[in-house]
């Protein structure tokens, strides 16, 4: 968690709303939310399966529009019908996700992958110099260039996968990278590495994250702010800090409870 002074909004919404279906078989799956995310923050928003995160992290990508509201970036709403601002928008909005395999065509060489990011960001470079960006991303992620660039993605393991998608994003410096689930598939250890970057990525970039997970605790690790969601809505927003130590709805307090570090905490200080 940071002391950084966030001022600048980089995303907004209010009262955003997505439904799937009509009528009776109608399903709101994020039902009137509102949010401000901050330079330099590192959001994480909190919740079990089918509390609607998962939708609400589609909309921040762009990739589902909104059935009420709408999502400001930079004060400016999302065009969803403009192919140009949407491409400008992606640009600024990166994401990592769960399975880091999905993510990259398995028939595509590693070199491949980062020349293409390149592509994607524009500006002309020599090959020496493309090169010497491609060792700094990887060297970021502690990955050595010079042994993964010939490989495919199946060759690689799942920390290697995961790591290479946050050198991506460190080649391509979006404003916003929106991490989904990113540690979800892979072990303790590498665990522990991704969140590091994670933070790292934050620290020397200024960039807003935004982590969406179900587990509490690695959430209260990483974040400056906590948004708490259940049924489509948030329970809870505020610092990490505050909501772990007085949470304010039996919902948070559940959440709580399957961190077995975080119960007892609470519970002691309850008992005080």
């Amino acid at each position: 968690m940071s002391s950084i002074v966030m001022n600048e909004v980089v995303l907004s919404s209010s009262c955003l709303t997505k439904v799937f279906g009509s009528g009776k078989k109608s399903v709101r799956a994020v039902d009137g939310v509102s949010f401000s995310f901050h330079k330099g923050e590192i959001i994480s928003i909190v919740g079990e399966s089918g509390s609607g995160k998962t939708t609400l992290m589609m909309m921040l990508m762009g990739l589902v529009s909104p059935t009420e509201g709408e999502i400001l970036y930079m004060g400016k709403p999302m065009r969803y019908d403009n192919k140009r601002a949407m491409r400008n928008y992606w640009m600024n909005v990166q994401a990592i996700f769960q399975d880091p395999f999905s993510s990259f065509n398995q028939f595509f060489r590693v070199r491949k992958v980062f020349h293409d990011c390149m592509r994607l960001k524009g500006g002309r470079l020599t090959e020496q110099q493309k090169h010497e960006a491609f060792v700094r991303a990887c060297s970021f992620v502690n990955l050595k260039y010079e042994e993964i660039e010939n490989k495919y993605p199946f060759e690689l393991s799942g920390g290697q996968m995961q790591r290479l998608m946050i050198a991506r994003v460190f080649l391509i410096e979006p404003k916003v990278l929106i991490a989904d689930e990113p540690t979800s598939m892979i072990d303790a250890c590498s665990r522990s590495m991704i969140l590091e970057m994670l933070a790292k990525l934050r620290n020397q970039n200024d960039m807003t994250i935004i982590f969406i997970t179900h587990d509490l605790g690695l959430a209260y690790y990483i974040s400056d702010t906590l948004y708490i969601m259940q049924h489509g809505r948030f329970e809870e927003v505020g610092p990490a800090e505050r909501i772990i130590d007085q949470p304010g709805s039996a919902y948070t307090k559940r959440l709580i409870n399957d961190v077995p570090k975080l119960q007892e905490q609470w519970l002691i200080e309850e008992d005080q």
